[in-house]
C-alpha cells in the first residue's frame, strides 16, 4: 500500500505564533497557528488527505490496524504546537472519569521539544505533595506556578504527562505532541487574559480540583533501543519511536497497526517521494516494506499491545515488559525467597511487575496482562500450581493471588511449555507450524506446540517427555523410574558417563580439559574429541545415540516440523545437531517417505521464557 500524506488543519488559539509557518511551511490564512493536528479524526478537527477529504472518509477503518479499532475511538491525536506565550497551567482527567462525565476519552499525553527558545521551558507535576487546600489556595491567589515544577527544555528532549498531572508549556516551546483523542482540557489558570473579543477564557477549576494528582511529581524519561530507533514514550494509545535516518533504511510494517510518521528534523525519500521537516505521513496497516533515505529525524506512531511476562524460578523472579512484536522493552529480576512461603513469592511477582509497568509510565489498564512460567505440574485453566517440588507447592492459586495484588488478568503455564511458546513465536520455530522444545540441564524439559496450539494434557500436567523410558531397567532417573529420557539425555547424565570413561582411562585427553572430576561438565566430552581422543569419542556417540533414541520416539509420536535443543549441552551447535538429524532420518517412522523432522538449536536462550509467558497472552 502506498504512503498517505496528511494535511493538517491549524488552531489559531491566542497563544501561537509564527514559527510553523516561517519554519515548517504550514501556510494558513491565519494571523497566528498555534497548533497543527497532524494526525486527528477528532470531531473537533480533522486532517485532511491532499485532495481536502477528511480522513475519517478517505482511510478505510482497517487501514488503521487491528489495534486500532479496538478502541471506541480514534486512539491517537498528533499536533505541532508553537507557543510564542505560556499556555494555561491546565490538567487532563482519567479515562474513566472522562468516560463517566464527558463521553470522551481523558487524555495521557507526551512532549518531543522540536525547538526552544533560550530559557523556555515547561511546567510539569507538583514539586511536593500538596494538599486539596494548599492547591485550592494557590489557585485562589495566583501563585499556582510555586507548587510546580519547571523544566528549561531544549530540542531531542522528551516528557510524558499522565492523566490527572497539572502541567503548561511556557512561551518559547515548539513542540510535537503525542496524545490520547481528545480534546478534554481543565484550565485552572490562564495569567489573567483575554481572547480576541476582550473576554477572559473559561476556567475549570472544581472539574481540575477534582482529578488532580497532588502527589509530588518525579519526571521519567524513556530511551529504550530497538533495532528501529528509539522508544520515547509508551501506552495503550500510542507508542513512539524516534528513527534517526542516516544513510538508508528499511522500515516494515504490520496488519495490527499504522505507522505515521512526523518528520521533525531534516529532509530525505520515502519510496522515493520527498519528505521534509514539518510532513505527516501515514503507513497503513499491512505487511509491507518502506524505504528510507537521506539525513532526517522522524517520530514514529503507533499502537502496540504491551504485557507483562514472568519466568518463576526456585532462585529468581524474571520479568520484563514486552510488546506484540516480542520485544522486550525492560527486564529485571528479584529474589524468588520460596522459603517465606507461597504468599511472600506472590507478592514479590506483584512487586515486580507493578515497579516494570511503573518504569516505562504504564499503569495496569496500559497491559493486556500477565503471563507466567512456572515450574511444576500446573492447572493452566484454573491457574492453580497442582505441584511443584522447586518451590514447595500444592495447589496454589497463584493467578488468583496475582491478579489481586496487581488488578491485572494473568494466565500460567508450566515453565517449559512457556519457552517452547517463546520459541515458537518469536525464536528459532517462528516459521513453523508444530514445534517441540527439548531443554538439556539438570534434567531434561520439553514443551509442544502443535498446529499453533500448546499441548497441556490433562489438567496440564503433560508433556513430560523427559519421563518416557528408552532403556528398561536402565539408569536410574530423579523420579523413581529406570531408563527414563532424561537419565540418559540430560546434562547430568552426559557429566556421569564423562566421569565413569575418565575413570576407565587415566590417558584420555578429557583429563586435560578437566583435571579434576569436579571440573567435568557438558563440554568435557566434545572438547577432547575434537581433539581425536576415542575414549571422549565414544561418549559423545553414546550420547548422540541416547538423545537420538528420544527424539526418535518424540518426532515419529507427533511429526512436528521442528525439534528444537535448548540448555546447556546445545550450546555445542552443528557438533549436536547434525549426527542428532542423521540419527532421527534414518530411525523416524516411515524414514524418508514422511515428512522430515528438523533437528536444531533454540536461539533465545534466557529470554524464552519471559517471552513465551508474555506470549500466553497473545
Amino acid at each position: 500500500m502506498k504512503p498517505i500524506r496528511i494535511y493538517p488543519i491549524a488552531k489559531d488559539y491566542l497563544w501561537g505564533g509564527v514559527r510553523l509557518r516561517e519554519q515548517f511551511g504550514k501556510n494558513f490564512p491565519l494571523d497566528k497557528v498555534a497548533e497543527t493536528w497532524e494526525l486527528s479524526l477528532h470531531k473537533d478537527g480533522e486532517s485532511m488527505t491532499e485532495d481536502g477529504t477528511p480522513l475519517s472518509m478517505a482511510i478505510p477503518r482497517e487501514a488503521f490496524g487491528t489495534h486500532a479499532e479496538e478502541f471506541p475511538f480514534f486512539p491517537m491525536l498528533i499536533k505541532f504546537i508553537d507557543a510564542s506565550d505560556n499556555l494555561s497551567i491546565q490538567v487532563h482527567p482519567s479515562d474513566a472519569y472522562a468516560l463517566a462525565n464527558e463521553n470522551s476519552f481523558g487524555k495521557t499525553e507526551m512532549w518531543y521539544i522540536v525547538d526552544a527558545e533560550e530559557g523556555a521551558g515547561i511546567y510539569l507535576g507538583l514539586r511536593e505533595d500538596t494538599t486539596r487546600e494548599e492547591f485550592e489556595s494557590a489557585i485562589r491567589e495566583n501563585r499556582l506556578c510555586d507548587l510546580l515544577n519547571f523544566y528549561p527544555v531544549k530540542p531531542g528532549e522528551c516528557y510524558f504527562i499522565p492523566s490527572e498531572t497539572i502541567h503548561a508549556i511556557a512561551k518559547g516551546c515548539l513542540i510535537a505532541e503525542i496524545q490520547q483523542n481528545s480534546n478534554l482540557t481543565y484550565r485552572v489558570y490562564d495569567y489573567g487574559r483575554v481572547d480576541k473579543n476582550g473576554k477572559g477564557r473559561e476556567l475549570h477549576i472544581e472539574k481540575a480540583l477534582a482529578v488532580s494528582n497532588l502527589s509530588a511529581f518525579e519526571n521519567n524519561s524513556l530511551h529504550i533501543r530497538t533495532a528501529l530507533g528509539e522508544i520515547l514514550g509508551v501506552s495503550k494509545y500510542f507508542t513512539v519511536t524516534k528513527i534517526v535516518v542516516d544513510g538508508e533504511m528499511t522500515l516494515p510494517t504490520d496488519k495490527k497497526t499504522f505507522r505515521h510518521l512526523l518528520c521533525v528534523k531534516g529532509e530525505g525519500l520515502l519510496d522515493g517521494e520527498q519528505i521534509k521537516q514539518g510532513d505527516s505521513i501515514l503507513l497503513p496497516a499491512a505487511n509491507e516494506k518502506y524505504k528510507l533515505s537521506g539525513r532526517m529525524e522522524i517520530l514514529m506512531s503507533e499502537v502496540r499491545k504491551y504485557y507483562v511476562g514472568i519466568d518463576l524460578g526456585g532462585t529468581f523472579i524474571k520479568g520484563g515488559i514486552v510488546d506484540d512484536l516480542g520485544q522486550i522493552l525492560i527486564e529485571d529480576k528479584v529474589p524468588t525467597e520460596s522459603e517465606g512461603g507461597s504468599a511472600v513469592v506472590a507478592k514479590n511477582i506483584a512487586n515486580l511487575a507493578n515497579s516494570l509497568l511503573a518504569r516505562l509510565n504504564l499503569t495496569a489498564s496500559d497491559a493486556v496482562g500477565i503471563g507466567m512460567g512456572v515450574p511444576g505440574m500446573i492447572d493452566t485453566k484454573r491457574g492453580i500450581v497442582t505441584y511443584s517440588n522447586n518451590l514447595a507447592w500444592e495447589n496454589f492459586e497463584i493467578a488468583k493471588t496475582v491478579e489481586e495484588l496487581t488488578s491485572l488478568p494473568v494466565k500460567i503455564a508450566n515453565d517449559a511449555n512457556v519457552a517452547a511458546l517463546g520459541e515458537y513465536k518469536f525464536g528459532s520455530g517462528k516459521n513453523a507450524s508444530s514445534v517441540i522444545l527439548i531443554t538439556l540441564g539438570t534434567g531434561v524439559g520439553g514443551g509442544a506446540i502443535i498446529e499453533g496450539r500448546m499441548l497441556l494434557g490433562n489438567e496440564g500436567a503433560g508433556a513430560e517427555f523427559g519421563h518416557s523410558v528408552i532403556v528398561v531397567d536402565g539408569e536410574p532417573c530423579s523420579c523413581g523410574r529406570r531408563g527414563c529420557f532424561e537419565a540418559y539425555a540430560s546434562a547430568t547424565a552426559l557429566i556421569r558417563d564423562t566421569k565413569r570413561a575418565m575413570e576407565r582411562t587415566k590417558g584420555s585427553l578429557m583429563w586435560k580439559f578437566a583435571p579434576s572430576p569436579d571440573e567435568v561438565d557438558g563440554r568435557t566430552a566434545f572438547l577432547a574429541q575434537a581433539e581425536g581422543d576415542d575414549a571422549a569419542k565414544a561418549v559423545v556417540e553414546n550420547y548422540i545415540k541416547m538423545l537420538g533414541e528420544g527424539l526418535t520416539n518424540i518426532a515419529s509420536v507427533f511429526r512436528p516440523d521442528m525439534i528444537l535443543l535448548g540448555g546447556g549441552v546445545s550450546a555445542q551447535g552443528d557438533e549436536l545437531t547434525n549426527p542428532l538429524q542423521a540419527y532421527v532420518d534414518a530411525h523416524i517412522y516411515g524414514g524418508n517417505m514422511g515428512p522430515r523432522v528438523k533437528i536444531s538449536c533454540a536461539s533465545l536462550g534466557n529470554k524464552a521464557g519471559l517471552l513465551g509467558a508474555a506470549a500466553l497472552l497473545m
